[in-house]
């Protein structure tokens, strides 16, 4: 079975507020999910209204968090940065020495795509290892129209 590499690359300069969450099994996503939609509620970015990227927000959040808690070392430490130009999405684990490792060739049935998906769904995307941590990023734009601007470019 072939494998795509996740790109090596450092981690944007992210300015905005600043939302993170310790994580040490994959039981506290779904109350970390919660938490990540009632704060965008807050900086008015529902997830449930007409632009879905928000959702695609939360669903890379519980994609790239659940992959660290499973093939990771915990804890895991995921943070959005809320900034104008998008969101930041940094998930960090104790296991730097695991690339982060797309499948490629699988059945989509057996799972295991999360990553092609955040790719998908990302603008830019990528991994590095800091202070023995293993950081996997992606920056998802704030409105749709700006993913296909993007895209585009």
């Amino acid at each position: 079975m072939a494998r795509l590499a996740w790109p090596v690359r450092r981690l944007p300069d992210g300015r905005g507020e600043v939302w993170r969450w310790r994580l040490s099994g994959l039981g506290e996503l779904a109350a970390a999910r919660a938490t990540l939609r009632s704060r965008l509620c807050r900086v008015g970015h529902p997830p449930e209204g007409d632009d879905p990227s928000s959702e695609q927000l939360v669903l890379a959040f519980d994609e790239l968090a659940s992959n660290a808690l499973r093939h990771g070392e915990r804890p895991v430490v995921a943070t959005v940065v809320a900034g104008s130009g998008g969101w930041l999405l940094d998930v960090s684990d104790r296991s730097p020495e695991t690339m982060p490792a797309p499948t490629v060739d699988r059945d989509p049935a057996q799972g295991g795509m999360g990553l092609q998906l955040v790719a998908r769904l990302s603008v830019a995307h990528g991994w590095y290892v800091d202070d023995d941590c293993k950081h996997v990023w992606a920056c998802l734009p704030t409105e749709a129209d700006d993913r296909r601007a993007a895209a585009s470019a």
